[in-house]
């Protein structure tokens, strides 16, 4: 009865295995094999980014449909397409220009045809305007008229962005969106922040007394943090927590019987020291049983991809002009960081162009001359840096020349034109944004056939850096540093009024005992208040007087019956 055996049972993995044991049997036989089984289609009229109905619909040059309300925090947040994960701007998405007959169903302006699931839609990129397929192609396609024929306006084919293909319905498969496969949340902060709220589904009306509690402490957090948002060296992780009472019940604090916990310096990198590991497999090391993350230098800290944000720039002055560059250190910061130090340090200084091909490149900071030397500020080569958007797809890109994969030095090229064949290949760190004439004059310059080196040296006599990025974000960073020691220094002395004051308006002092503002708390206060009517004439001093002994009748004493025992049973 089993695979392959003689047994009369079926054991749990062979019932559990997908592939059947009989023709019309097993477990993996109600699972689709079929490809693209999880297809789920977007509607047409449907947002792809909230997946719910569009209101004011935008799109893309590629024809996906977003709501603006719902595409604009994503793009101030992500920058990119939320479908295909590429760069885009606010600026490149096209208002669309939906018609509606009178039960509000979107149709098309000319046939009044009503848009459903199968319809074949297209727009036009230079109004918006939203037709069926068949009314583009039989009234302007083919009759050759390339006007709008709504506004009047011109077009052409390139202008007609396809938003619907029932031919194409991978186009709009809801699994193949990159935030979806990412797991990406699309909710804004503030909505975030809304679901987050645990008193936002309660009725408030209904609570009773309790409904102005919560608005008093609704008003307190509202006002700290107007507070807080006035003030800039306010740093929430640093607020001591506050309690009630100054311990348990048994005299110890919470504190005090729990170790806090280690906080993570923020130049702890992603993996460990390896001490743990090495103690445990080597007899000759000191045993470490934590696993401690190691520490990067400030340096090394820096050169991360996306912490250096702001632009740099830099001006190269050659024999026949100056160059401006600007420098991109957010996705190539090692690259940028070696020609802003190595160019501080002048050591382009006197070198020469060593290869030109016109209408390609020009390639230059080898001090030697000979295309075979230079050294990074390291002293050695250093790793590629292809993790931006950036590509070799204008004239003017500033790039690393190598020979090979992680072989970058000291140089560099400047290209002549688009060369979409070097991306990925060499790192990215800069473009020409002045001087063009200057790079038209360098790509004009007679060269020999055999080696494309200029006939008549043309040399980088200075390289000026006005802007340095790294600099700026050192200076930041101190200043940020500055800011949270104040902050822990108001801390430890207790911090501002406001935060040693509970929403109840009790004040917590040092010792985390509370005080009521504006007077004494307990029943001694309604004592002191008594004490402070009598006049002091009327009270008395506390003399001792005479003292005269009264006679007093004693009381008198019963006659106890003489004689003890039981007596006599004569009555008996």
């Amino acid at each position: 009865m089993g695979k392959g055996t003689d047994k009369l049972y079926i054991t749990h993995s062979e019932w559990a295995s997908e592939d059947a044991y009989s023709a019309s049997a097993g477990s993996g036989i109600s699972k689709s094999k079929v490809a693209g089984a999880s297809f789920k289609r977007l509607p047409f009229n449907f947002c792809a980014v909230s997946l719910q109905p569009f209101s004011h619909p935008v799109c893309t040059a590629n024809g996906t449909i977003f709501d603006l309300t719902n595409i604009l925090p994503w793009l101030k947040k992500h920058g990119t397409n939320p479908v295909t994960g590429l760069p885009l701007k606010s600026s490149e998405l096209i208002k669309l220009h939906f018609a509606t007959n009178d039960e509000g169903e979107k149709v098309d302006p000319v046939t009044f045809k009503v848009f459903t699931d199968n319809t074949h839609i297209v727009a036009l990129g230079n109004t918006g305007n939203v037709f069926a397929y068949d009314t583009v192609e039989r009234l302007n396609i083919k009759a050759k008229m390339w006007r709008d024929l709504v506004s009047d306006e011109e077009f052409s084919r390139k202008d007609v962005i396809t938003l619907q293909d029932p031919q194409n319905i991978e186009a709009r498969d809801l699994s193949s969106f990159k935030y979806i496969k990412d797991g990406l949340s699309t909710l804004t902060e503030e909505q975030e922040m809304e679901r987050r709220d645990p008193a936002r589904n309660l009725n408030k009306d209904a609570l009773g007394s309790a409904a102005r509690v919560l608005k008093a402490k609704e008003a307190v957090a509202a006002a700290r943090s107007q507070r807080d948002a006035s003030n800039p060296n306010h740093n929430p992780a640093l607020l001591p927590s506050k309690t009630l009472s100054s311990g348990t019940k048994n005299g110890t604090s919470p504190a005090q019987s729990l170790q806090p916990p280690k906080s993570i310096p923020y130049n702890a990198a992603k993996h460990t020291t390896g001490k743990a590991a090495a103690s445990f497999t080597s007899t000759g090391l000191t045993p470490h049983t934590s696993s401690e993350r190691a520490l990067l230098t400030d340096e090394e800290y820096m050169l991360k991809p996306r912490r250096v944000k702001s632009k740099g720039y830099a001006r190269i002055t050659t024999s026949l002009g100056e160059l401006n560059v600007e420098l991109a250190p957010e996705f190539a910061p090692r690259a940028a960081w070696n020609f802003v130090q190595l160019s501080k340090k002048g050591y382009y200084n006197g070198v020469v162009f060593h290869r030109n091909i016109r209408n390609f490149m020009i390639q230059g900071g080898d001090p030697t001359g000979t295309g075979k030397g230079g050294q990074s500020i390291w002293g050695k080569n250093f790793q590629d840096e292809f993790e931006g958007p950036t590509t070799h797809d204008a004239r003017g890109v500033v790039s690393m020349a190598n020979k090979g994969k992680n072989t970058n030095s000291s140089q560099f090229f400047i290209t002549y034109r688009p060369a979409k064949h070097l991306d990925r290949k060499h790192t990215i760190f800069g473009k020409v944004v002045g001087g063009l004439d200057t790079l038209t004059r360098l790509e004009n310059v007679e060269v020999s056939e055999n080696d494309k080196r200029p006939l008549e040296p043309v040399e980088i006599k200075d390289i000026t850096v006005f802007v340095d990025p790294f600099e700026e974000f050192q200076k930041k960073k101190r200043e940020k540093d500055e800011a949270e020691k104040e902050q822990e220094e108001v801390m430890r002395n207790g911090g501002t009024e406001d935060d040693r004051t509970t929403w109840t308006g009790k004040r917590i002092r040092g010792n985390e005992k509370m005080d009521v503002v504006g007077g004494d708390e307990g029943v001694g206060r309604y004592l002191k208040a008594v004490a402070s009517t009598i006049s002091p004439d009327e009270i008395e001093d506390e003399t001792v007087g005479e003292w005269e002994q009264e006679t007093t009748n004693e009381p008198v004493k019963k006659k106890i019956k003489a004689g003890g025992g039981f007596g006599s049973f004569d009555n008996w």
